[in-house]
């Protein structure tokens, strides 16, 4: 079979379209032909041993999937061939293939009618989110909820949930035709800011926009996938007892003054789903349940930014890695 691997360490154009043979699914395994894979920060790193994780070479990115169940394991029920699934691969790798096996519990069937591509957008960007902002972040109905790179793939996540738990969602894009896009997705207010790096007077003037568009009470949730330069100012529009969730670094690592949580009273969080899906694999099951009735309902839809063939899928890491994308980067593998 094709797979798109990891040989050694090094950018998206480092990724080698290779021949492997076709896996055999252990007890308790499924066997899938895939059909399409979404493509997540994580992969950007993990090709270039920045992740937390380092898998053994060599692998094949990607660890969300679509696809078909082709083999069915000893022990497996309520599996069979043919059944449409999505699921998510152990040690964040392993997408990137024309087969995959994974544990028969990692996987969910796809409802009837849904699109296998946009399912393959579905987990990893919408279960960070619904942790983040139900488990992590508190939110309730009527606060104000700010999402800071809000036109990526778990900012639109977060602008589709918050409005679910009924949130006035403010967005924060860093141009007008990102903000075009978070507004249709339903975001209440947008605000466009530059791009970083920021001198001190720039940091100010962005923490005071911030402030006039969350209002005066502040923001109750942020919600940050982008850190680097953003995040001080963001945290200095936050509410009395806020929480500010911490979910990624593109921009870089932040650095915040400690006197900003002391005098707001507020709570830094850290978001790190797949360390919680593996510590409460319960709690994990239903929020996706969840997500799956409100996708099914048309209360979430994964936006699609752009789709890849198994071929290309290096450039489809490039695209997310150059922060671009507006939605979810797919690469289609058998579909």
């Amino acid at each position: 079979m094709k797979a798109l691997l990891s040989v050694d360490p090094g950018g998206p154009e480092s990724l080698r379209l290779s021949d492997i043979p076709v896996p055999d699914p252990g007890p308790g395994q499924l066997r899938v032909r895939v059909l399409a894979c979404g493509i997540n920060y994580p992969d950007v790193l993990v090709i270039e041993d920045k992740y937390q994780f380092k898998p053994p070479r060599p692998f094949a990115p990607g660890v969300e999937v679509s696809g078909v169940v082709d083999a069915v394991g000893e022990g497996v029920t309520g599996w069979r061939k043919g059944d449409s699934l999505i699921a998510t691969l152990a040690q964040s790798n392993g997408g990137l293939v024309e087969y995959a096996v994974f544990d028969a519990a990692d996987a969910f069937k796809i409802p009837e009618g849904q699109d296998p591509i946009a399912a393959a957008g579905l987990l990893l960007t919408y279960a960070t989110t619904i942790h983040a902002l139900a488990d992590r972040g508190n939110l309730t109905a009527g606060e104000t909820l700010l999402v800071l790179g809000a036109a990526g793939g778990v900012g639109l996540a977060a602008i589709e949930i918050g409005k679910v738990m009924g949130a006035r969602v403010v967005a924060a894009v860093s141009s007008e035709e990102k903000a075009e896009v978070v507004l249709t997705a339903g975001a209440d207010d947008v605000m466009v800011y530059d791009r970083a790096p920021f001198d001190k007077e720039q940091a100010r003037a962005l923490g005071l926009a911030f402030k006039e568009r969350v209002g005066p009470e502040g923001a109750h949730v942020i919600y940050d996938p982008v850190g680097g330069d953003y995040a001080e100012p963001a945290l200095r529009c936050i509410a009395w007892e806020g929480r500010y969730l911490v979910v990624g670094f593109p921009a870089g690592i932040p650095k915040i003054p400690l006197n900003l949580p002391l005098l707001k009273s507020c709570d830094i969080r850290g978001i790190f789903w797949g360390g919680f899906a593996r510590r409460a694999p319960d709690h994990n099951r239903r929020n996706i349940l969840q997500l799956i009735d409100w996708w099914t309902a048309g209360r979430i839809t994964p936006k699609i930014d752009q789709i890849f063939p198994l071929e290309r899928g290096g450039e489809a890491i490039a695209r997310l890695a150059s922060r671009s994308a507006v939605g979810k980067v797919i690469v289609t593998i058998g579909a």
